[in-house]
């Protein structure tokens, strides 16, 4: 029950390192109403103490994005009597198989946070119907809470900057459920035609596919970078591509949206959950379809979908103050 002055809800999680479930946390946690408790330091011992602390305080938590002190601060709920949500950003052992990385620690800690929940929020439609289908025990405490926009980004290409009108770039690294491969390979396809100064550049950690993708000549990967240099390369671009084969959100595409900048994602990217209406040449619906990458590669570079894609976003409806208090009415059900 919530306390006489007002429901208190606590949110742990990371919302310093800059990931995108990171992003997404310190989103929250800065729209959230006066009160709401958080996490504030980075020690994990600290952060330790901190649960241990502010859960007999709260009505409620909200653990956001895999960590193995999820386990530790559920049991800690549940001793205390308090109800806990994980907002989910990813399924780690789904992912991981995609990413030719297994771990089967990381797999069965996750298997734990989801037992242990008394509800699962995926960041997106699409993502709660996912898991709906393939964590079927927990059907019946699956919901979902989609990520947010930060309008705030919106912005125009600096002056005197002018973009590449060939310039491509694509953000996931070497991880291979990105596909960033098969982007590679219908760049190259398109270069052996009259589109023979395509670039590509490639942000994000190395991973499997690292190798293959350094292999192209017309690649420049910048690694891991800060937001600030992100989001400038999305001013120095054409064309942003999301291929995943799995996605379940992605904040990526909306800010290159937001960036002036067109985009190319595939079917499989949650962000379409907040997009109202978009068009088959919006979108990829076979990753790994060599020609059909390389043919909306060609029109998209010869034409342009962002005026219209945000024009297709409810900025209301969308924006993280709306997020957050849908978050709150759901954590306050959950409570009662």
């Amino acid at each position: 029950m919530s306390r006489k002055d007002g429901f208190v809800l606590f949110i742990a999680g990371d919302n310093f390192s800059g990931t995108g479930p990171a992003i997404v946390t310190d989103a929250l946690i800065k729209h959230a109403p006066k009160g709401t408790i958080y996490l504030k330091h980075r020690s994990r011992v600290l952060r330790a103490a901190e649960i241990l602390m502010y859960i007999p305080k709260c009505d409620a938590v909200l653990f956001s994005g895999y960590s193995k002190q999820n386990i530790y601060g559920m049991d800690l709920a549940h001793i205390f009597g308090k109800k806990c949500a994980y907002l989910m950003h990813g399924c780690v052992e789904y992912e991981n198989g995609i990413n030719r990385v297994p771990d089967e620690r990381m797999a069965r800690l996750e298997r734990r946070m989801l037992k242990k929940a008394d509800l699962i929020l995926a960041v997106s439609r699409q993502f709660e119907g996912w898991l709906k289908e393939n964590y079927k025990m927990h059907e019946h405490k699956i919901s979902h809470l989609t990520n947010g926009v930060d309008w705030n980004l919106m912005t125009e290409t600096p002056t005197g900057q002018k973009r590449d009108p060939h310039g491509i770039i694509s953000v996931g690294g070497g991880m291979p459920r990105k596909s960033i491969l098969n982007i590679c390979k219908a760049i190259e396809k398109l270069r052996e035609t009259d589109l023979n100064d395509i670039t590509l550049t490639v942000a994000g950690d190395t991973g499997a596919d690292s190798e293959a993708i350094d292999s192209y000549p017309f690649v420049k990967d910048v690694g891991l970078i800060d937001h600030k240099s992100l989001m400038d390369l999305y001013h120095k671009n054409k064309l942003f591509i999301q291929n995943s084969s799995f996605e379940t959100f992605g904040l990526a595409p909306l800010e290159a949206l937001l960036s002036g900048t067109d985009i190319l994602i595939s079917s499989q990217c949650g962000a379409l959950s907040v997009i109202k209406k978009y068009e088959d040449t919006d979108i990829i619906k076979d990753t790994t379809d060599i020609n059909e990458i390389a043919a909306k590669i060609r029109r998209l570079l010869s034409e342009q979908n962002h005026t219209r894609l945000i024009c297709e976003l409810d900025k209301e409806s969308t924006s993280w103050k709306s997020r957050t208090k849908e978050l709150m009415k759901i954590m306050k059900a959950l409570a009662e």
